[in-house]
C-alpha cells in the first residue's frame, strides 16, 4: 500500500467569536495520495476553505499535524513555511489577486522573483507557463485588460511557474460563467496530468467534482465520501 503524500492527522480548528468558541472541525484526518486529484465539497460555511488553508500552511490548526511526505509543515517556523509554500505548493483562488499595474508575464514571474531567481530566468519560465495556458500572446497586457477567464489562466500559470508538486484550488471556477468554467476545469485536468501534480480542489460544482479521482463532502466537521470516483490511484489508505 503506497503511503499518502499529504497526511493530515487529528486536525482541530477553533475560532473565538466574542465570548463563544466556534469549532470548525475536531480531530479530522485526511490522506491524499501522490498524483491524486481530490475534490472537497460541502455547504457554505462547512470549513472547506479553512481546511485548504491548513493544508497549504496558510493557517495553523488548533491541534493536529500535517505532513508532506516525511516533513511536518505544522512544526515549521514562519520563514520555513513560507519557503515551503513557494517551492512545493501552487495556489489558485476564486478571486485571482493579480497585481493590476503589472503585465500578465510580470504577475506570473512573482513567485520566482520572491524565491530569488534571476529576472531573465523568471521571465522565460513565465512565458513558458503562459504559452501552456494559451496566453503567451497576451503576456504584455496588464491584468485589468484581460477577461475573467484570461485572468484565471494567468493565475494557473502563476501557480505552476515554480514547478510545485501540489496544487490547491479554492473555487477556481466560482466567478466564471459555465462555458468559461468548463474551459478552466479542462485546463486544470490537463495541467494536473502533464505536471504530475497532487491536486486538491474546493468546489460547489458537483459535475466538476465528480470528474476528480475522489470526492469528499465536509459535513458537520467530518469528511464523507460523496460517491464513486472515476479512478482510484493506489489503494484505500485507511483515512479519508
Amino acid at each position: 500500500m503506497p503511503e499518502a503524500y499529504i497526511r493530515a492527522r487529528d486536525l482541530t480548528k477553533k475560532y473565538r467569536s466574542g465570548a463563544a468558541e466556534l469549532t470548525i472541525f475536531d480531530h479530522l484526518s485526511l490522506d491524499v495520495q501522490r498524483g491524486e486529484m481530490l475534490a472537497l465539497v460541502g455547504e457554505s460555511g462547512a470549513g472547506k476553505s479553512t481546511l485548504l488553508h491548513l493544508l497549504g500552511g496558510l493557517d495553523s490548526p488548533s491541534s493536529g499535524t500535517i505532513h508532506y511526505g516525511s516533513r511536518e509543515i505544522t512544526g515549521l517556523a514562519a520563514s520555513e513555511q513560507s519557503d515551503f509554500r513557494n517551492r512545493e505548493i501552487g495556489f489558485v483562488w476564486q478571486i485571482h489577486y493579480l497585481l493590476p499595474e503589472f503585465t500578465a508575464q510580470e504577475n506570473v514571474m512573482m513567485p520566482l522573483l520572491i524565491r530569488g531567481s534571476g529576472r531573465q530566468t523568471a521571465a522565460a519560465e513565465a512565458l513558458a507557463r503562459l504559452d501552456e495556458v494559451g496566453l503567451v500572446a497576451r503576456a504584455s497586457h496588464r491584468a485589468g485588460e484581460l477577461s475573467g477567464g484570461e485572468q484565471q489562466r494567468v493565475v494557473l500559470a502563476r501557480a505552476l511557474v515554480g514547478k510545485p508538486s501540489v496544487l490547491l484550488a479554492d473555487e477556481p471556477t466560482g466567478n466564471l460563467d459555465f462555458r468559461t468554467g468548463e474551459m478552466i476545469f479542462q485546463l486544470l485536468e490537463n495541467l494536473h496530468r502533464t505536471h504530475q501534480l497532487t491536486s486538491v480542489f474546493v468546489t460547489h460544482n458537483l459535475s466538476f467534482a465528480r470528474r476528480c479521482d475522489r470526492v469528499l463532502n465536509l459535513d458537520r466537521g467530518g469528511l464523507v465520501p460523496e460517491g464513486p470516483s472515476n479512478s482510484q490511484p493506489g489503494s484505500n489508505p485507511g483515512y479519508l
